[in-house]
Protein backbone atom coordinates (compact mmCIF):
# COMPACT_ATOMS: atom_id res chain seq x y z
CA UNK A 1 0.00 0.00 0.00
CA UNK A 2 1.15 3.46 -0.92
CA UNK A 3 0.03 6.54 0.91
CA UNK A 4 1.12 9.81 0.70
CA UNK A 5 1.31 12.77 3.17
CA UNK A 6 -0.98 14.60 1.18
CA UNK A 7 -3.33 14.38 -1.61
CA UNK A 8 -4.40 17.30 -3.25
CA UNK A 9 -6.09 15.30 -6.00
CA UNK A 10 -7.86 13.29 -4.63
CA UNK A 11 -9.57 16.49 -3.51
CA UNK A 12 -9.65 18.11 -6.64
CA UNK A 13 -11.77 14.93 -8.38
CA UNK A 14 -14.75 16.02 -5.94
CA UNK A 15 -14.89 19.39 -7.14
CA UNK A 16 -13.39 19.54 -10.48
CA UNK A 17 -16.40 20.31 -12.64
CA UNK A 18 -17.21 23.36 -9.84
CA UNK A 19 -13.88 24.33 -10.29
CA UNK A 20 -13.61 24.49 -14.25
CA UNK A 21 -17.17 26.44 -14.24
CA UNK A 22 -15.51 29.09 -12.06
CA UNK A 23 -12.20 29.29 -13.86
CA UNK A 24 -13.92 29.73 -17.20
CA UNK A 25 -16.10 32.60 -15.37
CA UNK A 26 -12.66 34.69 -14.73
CA UNK A 27 -11.37 33.71 -18.01
CA UNK A 28 -14.42 35.06 -19.69
CA UNK A 29 -14.42 37.99 -18.03
CA UNK A 30 -10.39 38.67 -17.96
CA UNK A 31 -10.85 39.50 -14.28
CA UNK A 32 -7.15 38.35 -13.77
CA UNK A 33 -5.92 40.47 -10.86
CA UNK A 34 -8.14 40.96 -8.31
CA UNK A 35 -12.18 41.14 -9.74
CA UNK A 36 -15.38 39.95 -8.98
CA UNK A 37 -14.39 36.81 -7.89
CA UNK A 38 -11.92 38.07 -5.44
CA UNK A 39 -14.52 40.47 -3.81
CA UNK A 40 -17.09 37.49 -3.53
CA UNK A 41 -15.01 35.48 -1.95
CA UNK A 42 -13.45 38.27 0.54
CA UNK A 43 -17.43 38.80 1.06
CA UNK A 44 -17.72 34.68 1.81
CA UNK A 45 -14.92 34.52 3.95
CA UNK A 46 -14.86 37.60 5.98
CA UNK A 47 -18.63 36.18 7.01
CA UNK A 48 -16.75 31.99 7.71
CA UNK A 49 -14.51 33.80 10.11
CA UNK A 50 -17.17 36.37 11.83
CA UNK A 51 -15.59 39.09 10.53
CA UNK A 52 -16.19 42.13 9.04
CA UNK A 53 -13.53 42.45 6.54
CA UNK A 54 -11.62 40.07 4.34
CA UNK A 55 -8.49 40.91 2.54
CA UNK A 56 -7.36 38.86 -0.04
CA UNK A 57 -3.52 39.11 -0.67
CA UNK A 58 -0.41 37.15 -2.65
CA UNK A 59 0.03 34.52 0.21
CA UNK A 60 0.21 34.05 3.92
CA UNK A 61 3.89 35.84 4.22
CA UNK A 62 2.22 38.93 2.64
CA UNK A 63 -0.86 38.86 5.05
CA UNK A 64 1.13 38.51 8.29
CA UNK A 65 3.19 41.70 7.05
CA UNK A 66 1.02 43.73 6.11
CA UNK A 67 -1.13 43.82 9.38
CA UNK A 68 2.09 44.47 11.32
CA UNK A 69 2.64 47.66 8.93
CA UNK A 70 -1.29 48.33 9.03
CA UNK A 71 -1.03 48.59 12.60
CA UNK A 72 1.83 50.52 13.04
CA UNK A 73 4.91 48.03 13.63
CA UNK A 74 7.93 49.34 12.44
CA UNK A 75 12.09 49.89 12.67
CA UNK A 76 12.89 49.74 16.73
CA UNK A 77 9.93 47.74 17.24
CA UNK A 78 9.44 43.91 18.97
CA UNK A 79 7.28 41.50 18.40
CA UNK A 80 6.54 38.37 20.57
CA UNK A 81 5.98 35.21 19.11
CA UNK A 82 6.71 31.86 19.65
CA UNK A 83 9.61 29.57 17.89
CA UNK A 84 8.01 27.12 17.16
CA UNK A 85 6.54 27.29 13.58
CA UNK A 86 7.29 28.10 10.17
CA UNK A 87 9.50 31.08 9.30
CA UNK A 88 7.27 33.13 7.67
CA UNK A 89 5.75 34.44 10.99
CA UNK A 90 9.18 36.16 11.96
CA UNK A 91 10.17 37.42 8.43
CA UNK A 92 7.04 39.15 8.64
CA UNK A 93 8.29 40.89 11.58
CA UNK A 94 11.37 41.19 9.82
CA UNK A 95 10.73 42.65 6.92
CA UNK A 96 8.70 45.25 8.59
CA UNK A 97 11.58 47.09 10.80
CA UNK A 98 10.97 45.07 13.77
CA UNK A 99 12.09 42.11 15.78
CA UNK A 100 11.08 39.11 16.82
CA UNK A 101 11.17 37.84 20.66
CA UNK A 102 10.66 34.28 21.00
CA UNK A 103 8.86 33.16 23.89
CA UNK A 104 8.70 28.84 24.69
CA UNK A 105 5.87 27.16 23.54
CA UNK A 106 3.27 24.71 25.91
CA UNK A 107 4.55 20.99 25.49
CA UNK A 108 0.67 20.13 25.06
CA UNK A 109 -0.56 22.06 22.53
CA UNK A 110 2.34 23.51 21.18
CA UNK A 111 1.45 26.93 20.85
CA UNK A 112 2.89 30.12 22.94
CA UNK A 113 3.05 29.50 26.55
CA UNK A 114 0.67 32.50 28.09
CA UNK A 115 2.44 32.44 31.28
CA UNK A 116 5.85 33.14 30.06
CA UNK A 117 4.69 35.89 27.69
CA UNK A 118 4.74 39.14 30.11
CA UNK A 119 8.73 38.10 30.56
CA UNK A 120 9.53 39.10 27.68
CA UNK A 121 7.80 42.65 27.10
CA UNK A 122 9.62 45.40 26.90
CA UNK A 123 9.62 49.04 26.53
CA UNK A 124 9.96 48.11 23.00
CA UNK A 125 7.16 45.63 22.29
CA UNK A 126 4.39 46.58 20.39
CA UNK A 127 2.78 43.58 19.66
CA UNK A 128 1.98 39.73 20.32
CA UNK A 129 1.37 37.00 17.27
CA UNK A 130 0.40 33.70 18.32
CA UNK A 131 0.29 30.94 16.08
CA UNK A 132 -2.25 28.44 15.70
CA UNK A 133 0.24 25.67 15.27
CA UNK A 134 -1.23 22.76 13.07
CA UNK A 135 -4.81 24.06 13.52
CA UNK A 136 -5.35 24.65 17.07
CA UNK A 137 -5.96 28.11 18.08
CA UNK A 138 -3.38 29.44 21.47
CA UNK A 139 -5.34 30.18 24.79
CA UNK A 140 -5.87 33.59 23.35
CA UNK A 141 -8.08 34.76 26.94
CA UNK A 142 -4.80 35.08 28.76
CA UNK A 143 -2.83 36.58 25.51
CA UNK A 144 -5.38 39.06 25.04
CA UNK A 145 -5.45 40.33 28.50
CA UNK A 146 -1.74 40.56 28.83
CA UNK A 147 -2.13 42.18 25.58
CA UNK A 148 -4.77 44.66 27.03
CA UNK A 149 -2.67 45.72 30.32
CA UNK A 150 0.55 46.52 28.47
CA UNK A 151 -1.28 48.11 25.36
CA UNK A 152 -0.04 45.75 22.77
CA UNK A 153 -1.42 45.08 19.47
CA UNK A 154 -2.03 41.15 19.20
CA UNK A 155 -2.28 39.44 15.58
CA UNK A 156 -3.32 35.90 14.83
CA UNK A 157 -0.99 33.88 13.09
CA UNK A 158 -4.09 31.21 12.21
CA UNK A 159 -2.31 30.56 8.67
CA UNK A 160 -3.13 26.53 9.82
CA UNK A 161 -6.47 27.33 11.56
CA UNK A 162 -9.25 27.61 8.85
CA UNK A 163 -12.25 26.60 10.80
CA UNK A 164 -10.59 26.28 14.26
CA UNK A 165 -12.31 28.08 17.08
CA UNK A 166 -11.70 29.30 20.36
CA UNK A 167 -14.31 28.94 22.74
CA UNK A 168 -16.94 28.95 19.95
CA UNK A 169 -15.30 31.91 17.98
CA UNK A 170 -13.40 30.98 14.74
CA UNK A 171 -9.44 31.81 14.46
CA UNK A 172 -8.83 35.07 12.98
CA UNK A 173 -11.92 36.36 14.89
CA UNK A 174 -10.48 36.97 18.33
CA UNK A 175 -7.87 39.92 17.77
CA UNK A 176 -7.13 42.84 15.82
CA UNK A 177 -6.53 41.24 12.56
CA UNK A 178 -6.02 37.27 11.56
CA UNK A 179 -3.38 36.00 8.86
CA UNK A 180 -4.14 32.93 6.65
CA UNK A 181 -2.40 31.24 3.96
CA UNK A 182 -4.41 30.07 1.07
CA UNK A 183 -0.98 27.61 -0.08
CA UNK A 184 -2.38 24.44 -2.01
CA UNK A 185 -2.12 22.15 1.08
CA UNK A 186 -3.48 24.01 3.47
CA UNK A 187 -7.22 23.21 5.16
CA UNK A 188 -8.82 25.61 2.60
CA UNK A 189 -5.90 25.57 -0.41
CA UNK A 190 -5.75 27.80 -3.67
CA UNK A 191 -4.45 26.82 -6.81
CA UNK A 192 -1.14 28.66 -6.54
CA UNK A 193 -0.25 31.17 -4.20
CA UNK A 194 -2.79 33.40 -1.88
CA UNK A 195 -3.96 34.72 1.64
CA UNK A 196 -6.26 36.82 3.57
CA UNK A 197 -6.13 39.40 6.35
CA UNK A 198 -9.54 39.30 8.22
CA UNK A 199 -10.41 42.15 10.60
CA UNK A 200 -13.13 43.97 12.22
CA UNK A 201 -11.27 47.17 12.13
CA UNK A 202 -12.82 49.44 9.12
CA UNK A 203 -9.56 51.62 9.26
CA UNK A 204 -7.13 49.08 8.65
CA UNK A 205 -9.27 47.16 6.37
CA UNK A 206 -9.48 50.25 3.63
CA UNK A 207 -5.23 50.68 4.27
CA UNK A 208 -4.82 47.25 3.10
CA UNK A 209 -6.80 47.37 0.25
CA UNK A 210 -4.25 50.25 -0.63
CA UNK A 211 -1.56 48.61 0.46
CA UNK A 212 -2.14 45.76 -1.58
CA UNK A 213 -2.46 48.17 -4.53
CA UNK A 214 0.07 50.24 -4.45
CA UNK A 215 -1.21 52.59 -2.12
CA UNK A 216 -4.36 53.17 -4.77
CA UNK A 217 -7.46 54.57 -3.26
CA UNK A 218 -8.07 55.19 -7.13
CA UNK A 219 -6.11 54.05 -10.24
CA UNK A 220 -3.45 56.23 -10.25
CA UNK A 221 -3.97 58.31 -6.97
CA UNK A 222 -1.12 56.73 -4.32
CA UNK A 223 -2.18 57.99 -0.84
CA UNK A 224 0.14 55.88 0.93
CA UNK A 225 3.45 53.96 -0.50
CA UNK A 226 2.33 50.35 -1.04
CA UNK A 227 2.85 47.00 -2.80
CA UNK A 228 1.00 44.91 -5.17
CA UNK A 229 0.52 41.55 -3.55
CA UNK A 230 -3.19 41.79 -4.98
CA UNK A 231 -4.90 38.40 -4.80
CA UNK A 232 -5.21 37.01 -8.25
CA UNK A 233 -8.38 36.23 -10.17
CA UNK A 234 -8.16 32.54 -10.40
CA UNK A 235 -7.17 32.14 -6.61
CA UNK A 236 -10.33 33.89 -5.32
CA UNK A 237 -12.45 31.59 -8.00
CA UNK A 238 -10.73 28.29 -6.59
CA UNK A 239 -11.27 29.59 -3.20
CA UNK A 240 -14.71 30.35 -3.49
CA UNK A 241 -15.65 27.47 -4.75
CA UNK A 242 -13.78 25.26 -1.54
CA UNK A 243 -15.10 27.27 1.11
CA UNK A 244 -18.38 25.74 1.22
CA UNK A 245 -16.97 22.39 1.49
CA UNK A 246 -14.37 23.62 4.40
CA UNK A 247 -16.73 22.43 6.92
CA UNK A 248 -17.24 19.01 6.08
CA UNK A 249 -13.78 18.56 5.57
CA UNK A 250 -12.87 19.90 8.73
CA UNK A 251 -15.21 17.00 10.16
CA UNK A 252 -13.34 14.50 8.11
CA UNK A 253 -10.08 15.52 9.02
CA UNK A 254 -11.48 15.00 12.78
CA UNK A 255 -12.66 12.04 12.27
CA UNK A 256 -9.43 10.64 11.14
CA UNK A 257 -7.86 12.28 13.94
CA UNK A 258 -10.19 10.81 16.19
CA UNK A 259 -9.59 7.39 15.11
CA UNK A 260 -5.39 7.85 14.86
CA UNK A 261 -5.92 8.68 18.57
CA UNK A 262 -8.23 5.37 19.16
CA UNK A 263 -5.62 3.25 17.04
CA UNK A 264 -2.35 4.65 18.78
CA UNK A 265 -3.75 5.79 22.37
CA UNK A 266 -1.98 2.07 24.31
CA UNK A 267 1.47 2.85 22.36
CA UNK A 268 3.43 4.05 25.36
CA UNK A 269 6.44 5.64 23.10
CA UNK A 270 3.75 7.82 21.50
CA UNK A 271 2.96 11.44 22.57
CA UNK A 272 -0.69 11.71 20.74
CA UNK A 273 -2.16 15.41 19.75
CA UNK A 274 -3.83 17.10 22.70
CA UNK A 275 -7.12 18.35 22.11
CA UNK A 276 -7.79 21.73 24.42
CA UNK A 277 -11.28 22.13 26.26
CA UNK A 278 -11.24 25.59 24.75
CA UNK A 279 -10.38 24.50 20.98
CA UNK A 280 -12.11 23.03 17.98
CA UNK A 281 -9.06 21.44 16.01
CA UNK A 282 -9.14 21.29 12.57
CA UNK A 283 -5.74 18.96 12.58
CA UNK A 284 -4.41 20.74 9.41
CA UNK A 285 -1.52 18.38 10.42
CA UNK A 286 -1.67 15.20 12.73
CA UNK A 287 1.64 15.38 14.58
CA UNK A 288 2.76 12.74 16.56
CA UNK A 289 6.19 12.93 19.11
CA UNK A 290 8.32 9.63 19.05
CA UNK A 291 12.02 9.48 20.81
CA UNK A 292 13.25 7.41 16.91
CA UNK A 293 11.67 9.78 15.12
CA UNK A 294 14.18 9.38 11.93
CA UNK A 295 13.55 5.35 12.27
CA UNK A 296 10.63 5.63 12.50
CA UNK A 297 9.88 8.13 9.30
CA UNK A 298 12.33 5.60 7.36
CA UNK A 299 10.52 2.67 8.19
CA UNK A 300 7.50 3.68 7.71
CA UNK A 301 8.69 4.72 3.92
CA UNK A 302 9.73 1.43 3.47
CA UNK A 303 6.07 0.45 3.46
CA UNK A 304 4.98 3.09 1.39
CA UNK A 305 3.80 5.64 3.98
CA UNK A 306 5.00 9.03 3.81
CA UNK A 307 5.24 11.34 6.37
CA UNK A 308 6.76 14.57 7.60
CA UNK A 309 8.55 17.08 9.97
CA UNK A 310 7.08 20.36 11.55
CA UNK A 311 9.41 21.73 11.84
CA UNK A 312 12.83 19.85 12.63
CA UNK A 313 14.56 23.31 14.14
CA UNK A 314 13.30 26.01 16.03
CA UNK A 315 13.40 29.24 14.29
CA UNK A 316 16.01 30.62 17.29
CA UNK A 317 18.57 28.33 15.83
CA UNK A 318 17.99 28.75 12.49
CA UNK A 319 20.75 30.47 10.76
CA UNK A 320 18.92 33.16 9.30
CA UNK A 321 18.07 34.25 13.11
CA UNK A 322 21.58 33.69 14.38
CA UNK A 323 22.09 37.78 15.09
CA UNK A 324 19.37 37.54 17.47
CA UNK A 325 21.64 36.00 19.85
CA UNK A 326 19.77 33.15 20.92
CA UNK A 327 21.44 29.69 21.53
CA UNK A 328 20.64 26.47 22.23
CA UNK A 329 18.38 25.57 25.40
CA UNK A 330 17.07 28.74 25.53
CA UNK A 331 13.53 27.72 24.48
CA UNK A 332 13.82 23.92 25.66
CA UNK A 333 10.34 22.57 25.20
CA UNK A 334 10.11 24.08 21.59
CA UNK A 335 13.70 22.25 20.95
CA UNK A 336 12.67 18.86 22.34
CA UNK A 337 9.40 18.49 20.38
CA UNK A 338 11.24 19.81 17.36
CA UNK A 339 13.61 16.80 17.71
CA UNK A 340 10.02 14.30 18.33
CA UNK A 341 7.45 15.56 16.02
CA UNK A 342 6.40 13.16 13.04
CA UNK A 343 3.77 14.35 11.01
CA UNK A 344 1.58 11.21 9.41
CA UNK A 345 -0.55 11.20 6.53
CA UNK A 346 -3.21 13.59 6.96
CA UNK A 347 -6.24 14.89 4.46
CA UNK A 348 -10.00 14.73 4.73
CA UNK A 349 -9.88 11.93 1.66
CA UNK A 350 -7.45 9.70 4.09
CA UNK A 351 -9.59 6.04 3.88
CA UNK A 352 -10.39 4.31 6.90
CA UNK A 353 -7.86 1.61 5.64
CA UNK A 354 -5.27 3.91 5.07
CA UNK A 355 -5.21 4.68 8.89
CA UNK A 356 -5.38 1.34 10.02
CA UNK A 357 -2.38 0.11 7.77
CA UNK A 358 -0.56 2.99 9.03
CA UNK A 359 -1.34 2.33 12.87
CA UNK A 360 -0.37 -1.01 12.59
CA UNK A 361 3.14 -0.47 11.32
CA UNK A 362 4.05 2.01 13.70
CA UNK A 363 2.54 -0.36 16.35
CA UNK A 364 5.25 -3.34 14.85
CA UNK A 365 8.00 -0.40 14.51
CA UNK A 366 7.05 0.24 18.31
CA UNK A 367 6.73 -2.93 19.74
Amino acid sequence: MTIPFLNIKAQHETIKDEIATALQEVINNTSFAGGPQVKRFEDNFARFCQCEHAIGVGSGTDALWMALIGLGIGKGDEVITSPGTFIATAEAISFCGATPVFVDIDEQTYNIDPSLIEAAITPRTKAIIPVHLFGQTADMDPILDIAHRHNLVVIEDACQAHNAEYKGRRAGSLSAAGCFSFYPGKNLGAYGEAGAVVTNNQELADKLRMFRDHGQRKKYHHSIIGWNTRMDGFQGAVLDVKLPHLPAWTDARRRNAKLYNELLKDVAQITLPFEADYAQHVYHIYAIRVQNRDQLINKLAEQGITCGIHYPVPLHLQEAYQFLGYTEGDFPIAEKCAQEFVSLPMFPELEEESIRYIAKKIKEEMA
